[in-house]
């Protein structure tokens, strides 16, 4: 079993770290490894030929809870996935979408892209079929947790803050715990 470099897991028989690349000659892929800590400390990610494998850093609409990680580990995670092109098809954990599409429009009830993705979330639900995978390029649009440093979320986490935040680790860290209560 591929994993990073953590001895909790003990069925690893190869580390990779950051930076690295990960051949899988049964496959004929290979894949970038890039270390993303924030829901754990050594969460990783491969990404190649067009699809990122996130496991629970980044949902569609949303992101994982921070088990080990910082909000600052966490916001920028999600801005070194965030700065890969946007055709990347995003392969994730779980299926969180419409749940996580209800807080983002909490956040920004005007985000059109969010509401359009919503309605089609919902239909392609009703029929019993996945939202997954994503793509970078929407969950740009659409995920209150990439854009962090935009006036909409920023005002909101503000709002719901009941302060002023001075960067957009602050916005994530307002934003995470906000999600965490949100029903």
């Amino acid at each position: 079993m591929i994993g990073p470099d953590d001895t909790r897991i003990a069925q690893r028989t190869r580390t990779v770290r950051d930076g690295e690349r990960c051949e899988l000659p049964e496959l004929g892929l290979s894949f970038e490894i890039l270390q993303i800590p924030g829901h754990t400390l050594s969460h990783i990610a491969f990404w190649g030929h067009g699809a990122l494998f996130c496991g629970d850093t980044l949902f569609s609409a949303g992101c994982g809870r921070m088990f080990e990680g910082t909000p600052k580990q966490m916001n920028a995670s999600l801005n070194k996935l965030r700065n890969l092109p946007p055709e990347t098809q995003v392969f994730c954990g779980h299926e969180y979408t419409a749940a996580n599409l209800r807080f983002a429009l909490t956040v920004d009830p005007a985000n059109l892209a969010a509401v359009e993705y919503r309605d089609s979330v919902a239909r392609v639900r009703a029929r019993g079929k996945p939202t997954l995978p994503s793509t970078l390029g929407r969950e740009i649009q659409v995920n209150p947790f990439l854009r962090c440093d935009e006036s909409a979320v920023v005002r909101a986490a503000e709002a719901h803050a009941g302060k002023m935040l001075e960067e957009s680790a602050e916005v994530f860290g307002v934003l995470r715990a906000w999600k965490d209560q949100f029903r």
